[in-house]
């Protein structure tokens, strides 16, 4: 499938009173998974991170920084990796625009996770792979509003309009009947390799991962932080709560310990614990 039979994204405005996040069953897999290590290939572009700003690192992955990365490629065919829980639904319909109007060759490799605002990422490749054990997620529009009861109702009709703009890219790639898309958002869908290259969300099946070998580039500090966002997300602390209980705990303080991988899933039993002391 080529991209250039696929419409630009309406991409809809962002309300002033908006806080994006990512998905709280995608961070969790997300932050227990090994990260993969960046390519050195200059025509590969990584997005190894949440869509959006990244406030633990100040990094993250935006339409910013994948506009530069497609300036210096030109007009070459591009390899774009992902692994990623989402994020900001406005910055991943915005690289999808991109993507989706460069005029070389995309392939998408789901490395392991695109979810949430990275799947609207992937839409974008003209082939689509999925590694063996990888997964793409797909949901409604999620985020938080602040404000009276007129915002709330206000607030209900401005999500579906976002749960309509991700439909159109999802039923432009895959070619699904819209009933059938809008079940699989209101499901918050994973589906496997099997169930996405049947549904039309990808083409392939990877046999051996791109040169992109799990990393221990993570400090442990780091680490720790988005274990503990993980299982604060699926106990159903907002954003901005998280945030706040880890930086009190000092956790927004970075150390200089040595590397570990990501994969500090044991931990996560004894939070929950602790999360469940806390809660009212």
């Amino acid at each position: 499938m080529s991209i250039r039979d696929l419409p630009q994204a309406r991409l809809p405005q962002r309300p002033q009173n908006f806080q994006w996040d990512a998905p709280s069953d995608a961070l969790a897999r997300w932050a227990e998974g090994p990260r993969a290590a960046a390519s050195d290939d200059a025509n590969t572009i990584t997005i190894y991170d949440v869509i959006g700003q990244d406030w633990w690192t100040g990094e993250g992955v935006t339409s910013k920084r994948i506009a530069s990365a497609l300036r210096s490629i030109g007009d070459n065919d591009v390899v774009v990796n992902v692994n990623s829980p989402g994020g900001d639904m406005f910055e991943g319909i915005a690289i999808y625009n991109l993507l989706a109007a460069h005029k070389g060759r995309v392939t998408v490799n789901v490395i392991s996770l695109a979810a949430s605002a990275a799947s609207i990422i992937a839409m974008a490749g003209d082939t689509i792979n999925m590694g063996i054990g990888s997964f793409i997620m797909v949901h409604n529009a999620w985020g938080v509003v602040v404000g009276n009861q007129n915002d709330f109702r206000d607030a209900a009709d401005m999500f579906a309009g976002f749960d309509s703009a991700l439909a159109d890219i999802y039923e432009a790639r895959t070619g699904l009947a819209r009933a059938d898309i809008v079940a699989l958002m209101d499901g918050e869908t994973f589906m496997g390799p099997t169930d996405a290259i049947a549904r039309g969300f990808a083409d392939a099946t990877m046999s051996e991962l791109p040169d992109t070998a799990p990393s221990n580039s993570m400090d442990r500090g780091l680490m720790a932080r988005r274990t503990t966002e993980a299982a604060l997300a699926r106990a159903g602390f907002s954003r901005g709560d998280r945030q706040q209980m880890i930086s009190a705990l000092g956790g927004a303080q970075r150390d200089a310990s040595p590397p570990a991988a990501r994969d500090a899933g044991d931990a996560i039993e004894g939070l929950d614990a602790l999360i469940a002391a806390m809660k009212p």
